[in-house]
């Protein structure tokens, strides 16, 4: 079929031209003396992103999941009581990794479509005397139901309470995208991966850790060896990895993060949102549907779940706008699976290349049935980006 393909799944994004030109390049001696500079550049860069001057940059070959793994194996131990909280499927993901790692997990239970309970970590926190809670885990944005949480909340109840617990952090789909502070909110480790506000392919986890957290990997006796934080950040120190690198994705992210220095973090951030507002007029005023997050204190500015009316399954509208628009929407994921498409607001995106993506689902809803008015979401988002 002619013409461009639209991606708008929050996750892989389009990935900038020049962040694709600067990947093709040989291969080179990852041992040499000056494959640290590359290194050295990369891992400055991204403290930039993480805003911290205090804690340390991780990359591992792996997606996000194996930063989730390498957070838990590092810094706890077997039987280990930790608390998170479910309310989506990335969250519901991390918590049941801690229940087949062999953690004793206590999960907080939360509606689809809200965020973390502020008010029961408060409560369970609470509630530790003996602070047997060793990690506090917290999904940043939920990626399934485009729902933020507050992390410098959860931080102020923990400090607060003077609870020493780890704070661990999910901003896979977040980091680039919506305001993060390592250092500000006292996070003590951030996970997250390339595919999404780094603008890069997945294959990339991209962490952050604290010095406490790095402290509590030096007594942790789980097993671990790939996932080492300590391997890893003996060989960084020195500008290598224990492990071969993948060489043209540290090109790609030392290119992506000049696009975000050029650009400036904080122009980033307020771009994010006035894109995600435009969409949500979009829904919400021109479509008169609603979003899966169930209030405004929820919503993402990095992705948006919109959900069908009754009787209509969304998988069918997917397939719509893929099959006869070329237009990839994302998928409802477990429980939300036919009830919600995904729309990703997130990494190298403008508002033309997003009215792309209302009016090709716009025009996939009609097509499956959906009672929606032609041109009603593109108007509503117009309105938005031209106000």
């Amino acid at each position: 079929m002619a013409g461009q393909h639209f991606l708008f799944v929050p996750g892989p994004t389009n990935v900038p031209a020049r962040v694709l030109r600067a990947m093709a390049v040989p291969m080179e001696d990852h041992r040499s003396p000056t494959f640290p500079q590359l290194t050295l550049e990369v891992l400055a860069g991204l403290k930039k992103v993480f805003k911290t001057q205090h804690s340390y940059p991780i990359i591992f070959p792996s997606s996000g999941t194996g930063c989730w793994e390498a957070a838990l194996t590092n810094t706890l131990n077997q039987g280990d009581k930790v608390l998170v909280s479910r309310f989506g499927q990335f969250s519901h993901l991390w918590a049941d990794m801690c229940v087949r790692l062999g953690f004793n997990t206590h999960i907080l239970e939360v509606e689809w479509g809200e965020g973390a309970p502020v008010d029961r970590y408060r409560a369970a926190l609470s509630e530790d005397k003996h602070h047997e809670i060793k990690a506090v885990l917290v999904c940043h944005n939920e990626t399934a139901t485009g729902v933020a949480s507050d992390i410098k909340a959860i931080r102020q109840v923990m400090d607060e309470l003077n609870h020493p617990a780890l704070l661990m952090v999910d901003a896979v789909s977040s980091l680039g995208s919506l305001d993060f502070q390592m250092d500000a909110w006292g996070v003590d480790v951030c996970v997250s991966g390339s595919q999404k506000g780094l603008m890069l392919p997945a294959g990339m986890g991209v962490t952050c850790v604290s010095q406490k957290a790095i402290e509590a990997s030096k007594t942790s006796t789980y097993p671990r060896c790939y996932f080492d934080y300590q391997d890893m950040l003996n060989n960084n120190a020195k500008g290598y990895f224990p492990y071969t690198p993948s060489i043209p994705m540290l090109y790609g992210l030392r290119e992506s993060l000049k696009i975000i220095e050029e650009e400036g973090l904080d122009n980033i951030l307020a771009r994010h949102e006035r894109l995600a507002k435009g969409v949500r007029a979009a829904v919400i005023e021109g479509w008169k549907l609603s979003l899966c997050a169930s209030a405004p204190q929820w919503y993402s500015n990095s992705v948006s779940a919109i959900r069908v009316p009754e009787g209509v399954d969304a998988v069918k509208v997917i397939a719509r706008a893929y099959q006869r628009y070329q237009l990839s929407l994302g998928a409802g994921l477990a429980r939300l699976s036919g009830k919600v498409f995904r729309i990703g607001h997130l990494g190298d995106l403008n508002e033309l290349m997003l009215m792309g993506a209302i009016a090709g689902a716009e025009m996939a809803m009609i097509d499956e049935g959906v009672k929606v008015e032609h041109g009603s979401g593109v108007a509503a988002a117009m309105k938005v980006w031209q106000s």
